[in-house]
């Protein structure tokens, strides 16, 4: 039998990738009391990955769990897509070949007799984001991670909008150029193809490889080796106050506040948020990519749009997954 919610249970939040697992116990104000991590098995069939899960779930909350009437109000997860966020079934995540068609919230809610939900990563961000962090308060909320890709979640009067087949939030797969890079998904010129953080590597490697004579503080990070040029090394070296990396740093910029216009004209969200190790090396730009989101825009009004860097960094997951199961979200 589900028990009731209880608005002052805490809730476990847990985040899948294709080799980690990273679980926490979250309470009602958004604070992650306590949380851990333990190796997630993506390679052995779906009942060792499921166990995997659940291991790590009773290495986190085993006495709480299973206690006669647990204090918890439920388990949310975050889990790489594409996935079913309605029914809770894993379809086919490349990173996580153990899974497909797989019931993950129906098998977890039937061991645990409690409330399970999933979503992917960025919108359970998103939601974690809207219900306790940067965008508390607004109604109309644009989410981006923007790290090794780009994803992204769109949470309207509180709730993620999913569109009608529950695919909806792909923002890091809108092309802004038909004629640019392929991206992984096979189209064209998406943002994550030119402003993720691979795509940063690739573009100071081949304007090290362009400069010549001109010294760059990329190279000396890279040991002198260009091939191994990465997007951490030209954050550093931006910072260090180096003018190859400054440019490389603002023609990301531009690409983001171009593609972000489209977001604007589309969404008129009330606030966007970012987050990602890309968007946290990028959030000195924040209010140049404000200022200039006009020259993007029909929208007369979109530099009174704030541009905030995420609340919740290494621990979005965790706090996405208990958003999802948040009381405002039951």
């Amino acid at each position: 039998m589900t028990p009731r919610p209880n608005n002052e249970a805490a809730v476990i939040g847990v985040d899948i990738g294709g080799t980690k697992i990273a679980v926490g116990l979250v309470d009602p104000a958004g604070k992650i009391v306590t949380q851990g991590r333990s190796p997630m098995i993506s390679n052995g069939g779906p009942e060792p990955a499921l166990q995997a899960v659940t291991e790590a779930i009773r290495s986190l909350a085993g006495d709480v769990l299973s206690g006669p009437e647990p204090e918890i109000q439920g388990i949310g997860i975050c889990a790489p897509g594409p996935l079913d966020p309605n029914t809770g079934v894993v379809i086919n995540p490349p990173n996580l070949p153990c899974w497909r068609n797989f019931p993950l919230a129906a098998r977890l809610a039937d061991l645990y007799r409690m409330p399970v939900k999933v979503d992917n990563d960025a919108n359970a961000a998103a939601l974690a984001e809207t219900r306790w962090g940067a965008a508390r308060g607004y109604r109309y909320v644009f989410y981006a991670t923007v790290g090794t890709g780009i994803g992204t979640g769109i949470v309207l009067d509180g709730r993620i909008y999913h569109g009608h087949t529950g695919a909806a939030g792909e923002g890091g797969h809108m092309s802004i150029d038909y004629r640019g890079p392929r991206c992984a998904c096979g189209k064209p010129g998406c943002i994550e193809a030119l402003a993720a953080g691979p795509a940063i590597a690739a573009r100071a490697r081949a304007k090290l490889s362009a400069a010549g004579s001109r010294h760059s503080a990329i190279l000396d990070l890279a040991g002198g080796n260009i091939e191994g040029a990465t997007s951490e090394m030209v954050g550093k070296a931006y910072a260090a106050g180096d003018p190859l990396a400054a440019e490389i740093l603002h023609e990301t910029v531009e690409l983001l506040t171009a593609w972000l216009g489209n977001i604007v004209d589309l969404l008129d969200p009330d606030v966007i948020v970012m987050g990602g190790g890309v968007a946290a090396m990028l959030s000195p730009f924040f209010d140049e990519m404000k200022n200039r989101l006009p020259t993007w825009c029909v929208n007369p009004r979109s530099s009174e749009i704030p541009l905030l860097l995420a609340h919740y960094k290494a621990d979005a997951g965790i706090a996405g997954g208990a958003a999802l199961c948040s009381d405002a979200s039951m």
